[in-house]
């Protein structure tokens, strides 16, 4: 692959690393990229986990929930579908926890699709606080919902908007921010090949320095005093990392640049990333308006009836309704009128001829041992396979809403009529 790289990249390359190292540089891209997985511990204990997923190697340093694997299709394991792990490749796994995340913060994913760098942080909240997830593509964002739902995520607002758009909302708001900006991609160009190689420019590199200082104002302006910020880039390129954070250095006197690391793939094992850590030391700590839950005594009673036949014991705890649809939404809510919202909470379900209906967002953010009725199946059952394409499976079990289990783990729902499991996982997760 070596003779594919840009000439330019090439150079430079060899004017930002000493002579010694450059075999071990440019060796790396006659290897296989590293690939990587992290541990979901939203859904259980994270050594039973381990006990599930015979393709782990060794763990990855800088994450605690992160390993290695060596295996090219574990997307298609049907724990992928419960939400057991999320693919990641490893260095990218190094950022989020420069940030120290806590639950019961505000936290914000600045650039969040597909999902990886703010559900990794959400995992560290463990469902307490809010952690808003924006990407302004909505292709994207609906990508990055699904990815929330599909990791049972309660506490996650998801939001499509420009950054300078959630800066008028949220002006010294967050504890948190993380913008994983986007960028050359240099660091990919032995994972992602084909694109990341057709898209390198030098020119492309001063396009993305632009925008990714742009971003950054953004993202400032919602820091609160005492805040944390991450910036991180997946390019080896000074232009877009060190003299980025130098001009925040030189622009915003009041954020004090605490660290900041590259990632080379001749160093660790990992595709090449650079990572900032910031602290706004003056400023501003503000609140916004909160959104009032609010829901009528039809649909509270349904859910209710619900509830009680589904779940062993009080699952929702912060009920809200809107159009028919309720939500289990995060405590303190801000009031999202105004914004772009794919995702508050855990989407309920809705009602439908007076009756509450399920959907897959509960199932997910639920465990096998919180529900009444469950199916319990093991990896290698045909009928798991079955489930996920979406067609009927048989059970023995009591007629009512059940979930669709993979061991201990919720796939999605269904509703068993005398030893008949109906399928309801949505049509786009079919297999």
């Amino acid at each position: 692959m070596m003779n594919q790289l840009p000439e330019k990249f090439i150079a430079r390359m060899k004017e930002q690393l000493p002579p010694s190292q450059w075999e071990a540089f440019f060796s790396v891209y006659g290897n296989p990229p590293v690939k990587g997985v992290r541990l979901n511990p939203l859904k259980g204990d994270t050594e039973a986990l381990k006990g599930r997923l015979s393709f782990l190697q060794e763990q990855v340093p800088w994450e605690k929930n992160g390993y290695y694997i060596a295996l090219d299709k574990v997307g298609a394991s049907p724990f992928h579908s419960a939400g057991l792990f999320y693919s990641q490749e490893p260095s990218a796994m190094s950022v989020a926890p420069k940030l120290e995340v806590k639950a019961g913060e505000r936290v914000l994913d600045l650039c969040s699709a597909p999902g990886g760098k703010g559900t990794q942080l959400a995992c560290e909240m463990d469902g307490k606080g809010i952690i808003v997830l924006n990407e302004p593509v909505f292709s994207r964002a609906k990508i990055l919902s699904q990815n929330v739902e599909r990791m049972g995520v309660k506490n996650a607002v998801v939001t499509c908007e420009l950054p300078e758009n959630l800066a008028k909302k949220f002006p010294a708001y967050f504890d948190k921010i993380l913008v994983d900006a986007p960028c050359s991609g240099e660091g990919m160009f032995r994972k992602n090949a084909e694109e990341a190689l057709s898209e390198w420019s030098e020119e492309n590199i001063t396009l993305c320095a632009r925008r990714q200082k742009e971003i950054l104002t953004s993202a400032l302006k919602m820091l609160k005093k005492g805040g944390k910020l991450a910036y991180s880039t997946c390019t080896f390129a000074p232009q877009e990392d060190e003299e980025i954070t130098a001009w925040v250095e030189k622009n915003y006197p009041k954020t004090r640049l605490i660290a900041q690391e590259k990632l080379y793939p001749h160093e660790i094992k990992g595709e090449g990333h650079f990572v900032a850590l910031f602290e706004k030391t003056e400023g501003e700590i503000n609140d916004i308006q909160k959104v009032k839950p609010w829901i009528s005594r039809t649909a509270e009673k349904a859910y209710s009836a619900f509830e009680k036949d589904f779940f062993h014991h009080p699952f929702a705890g912060n009920l809200h309704e809107a159009n028919g649809v309720l939500y289990d939404i995060p405590l303190n809510t801000f009031d999202w009128n105004g914004l772009q919202v794919l995702r508050v909470g855990v989407r309920l379900g809705e009602l439908k001829n007076g009756r509450f209906e399920p959907n897959h967002s509960l199932v997910m953010s639920a465990k096998a041992e919180d529900c009444k009725r469950v199916v319990r199946l093991t990896e290698g059952d045909g009928r798991v396979e079955k489930y996920l394409r979406g067609e009927t499976i048989e059970a023995e079990i009591e007629n009512g809403w059940c979930a669709v289990c993979v061991e201990a783990y919720p796939l999605g729902l269904g509703k068993a009529v005398n030893g008949v499991v109906k399928n309801h996982l949505p049509k786009g997760l079919r297999k």
